[in-house]
């Protein structure tokens, strides 16, 4: 196993690291199956493991403190906060109120008194910088969060975020999650690079892009993953956007074949070739799962074989967008990007002359 410097923090962490999504009622994962993965990462030395207050409405932290009960301390346990938890409208988001609430909530679930990294699932545009910021700068200082980073932001908002922590000096972001493979590489033309700018630890989600890189979905056989049963749309083959990653999972293939390696080695040694990524969090559901993927560990690929990737997946290029989770608000909901007067005129303003001038 090869670990690395969690951006400027010191601390070091494997660079595969574990992802505990899959732990409970997602993954379908029994609390003993659950601890037999923790034992067997730990054991071929993967010391970061990733979870979320939101998976399966914390039953994944439940398991995961079970888990670990008895060597916490040689785990560098991170978790997210954030994401809705339940139907109460301030159980969710960035603010004061519900992070206190929600990391408390997420200690007594994991059974330990701090985590190593405290993450925001996701940006909240309810919430300002300051006031995220603010609260997990408060928790880090009572020792309950050592570090705290962001996940899947947008790179705008990730230099905001810094810029708030200096303007108001307060602690900043060190970490940032995002979504990173070869079929998904929008990340490199702008998340990448702004993290390497301010020195953050990078630690990638679904490295084998859902399912589609782990060799189950080759053209010729049904698809048979849980993601597929999960998300059965992402899985269509009827529609352009999953043709066109079928035919990029087929010449993978041929680039993994004609390197020696299996596919879930090549894309994990893809994603931990950038020199921005930290680590890459697998989340097996099954130990042959997690054998399969610790396969990939200590895989260096060569200058030819990224050289053939890119020839598949050019860089920078996403080939579903559609499922992005960074994608700017105002690109999603069209009253963000008309002023409200020509919204309150609507045909009126589009008839008016010189629109154009």
């Amino acid at each position: 196993m090869q670990y690395r410097t969690l951006g400027r923090t010191g601390v070091q962490v494997s660079a595969l690291g574990l992802g505990a999504m899959n732990f409970g009622a997602i993954g379908r994962t029994t609390q003993e199956e659950a601890t037999a993965i923790v034992d067997a990462a730990l054991d071929a030395g993967i010391n970061l493991i990733d979870t979320a207050d939101m998976y399966g409405q914390g039953e994944s932290e439940e398991m995961v403190g079970k888990a670990i009960a008895g060597r916490r301390d040689d785990i560098v346990l991170a978790t997210k906060a954030g994401m809705p938890m339940g139907d109460e409208r301030n159980h969710r988001g960035g603010s004061r109120r519900w992070l206190v609430t929600a990391l408390e909530n997420s200690l007594r679930r994991l059974g330990v008194d701090h985590v190593d990294l405290y993450q925001i699932h996701r940006w909240d545009p309810a919430t300002s910088d300051e006031e995220t910021l603010s609260a997990l700068t408060d928790l880090q200082r009572a020792g309950k969060v050592r570090h705290f980073g962001s996940s899947t932001y947008p790179a705008y908002r990730i230099v905001q975020g810094q810029w708030a922590a200096r303007e108001h000096g307060l602690s900043r972001y060190v970490t940032e999650q995002p979504s990173y493979s070869i079929l998904q590489r929008g990340v490199e033309s702008h998340v990448l690079p702004v993290t390497e700018e301010y020195g953050m630890g990078v630690l990638v989600w679904s490295p084998l892009a859902s399912g589609w890189l782990s060799g189950a979905v080759r053209r010729g056989q049904a698809v048979t993953t849980s993601r597929s049963t999960l998300a059965p749309e992402r899985f269509d083959l009827s529609l352009p956007a999953n043709q066109a990653r079928l035919d990029a999972v087929e010449r993978l293939a041929a680039v993994a074949d004609g390197a020696g390696l299996t596919l879930i080695q090549l894309a994990l040694g893809f994603v931990t070739a950038h020199p921005a990524v930290t680590s890459a969090l697998i989340g097996p559901r099954t130990r042959d799962h997690l054998r399969s993927q610790l396969a990939a560990a200590d895989i260096v690929l060569s200058a030819d074989v990224l050289d053939a990737v890119d020839a598949v997946v050019a860089p920078g290029t996403d080939l579903a967008a559609h499922e992005k989770f960074d994608t700017p608000p105002a690109l999603l909901d069209s009253a963000l990007r008309r002023r409200r007067g020509a919204e309150a005129r609507g045909g009126e303003v589009r008839g008016t002359e010189g629109v154009g001038s």
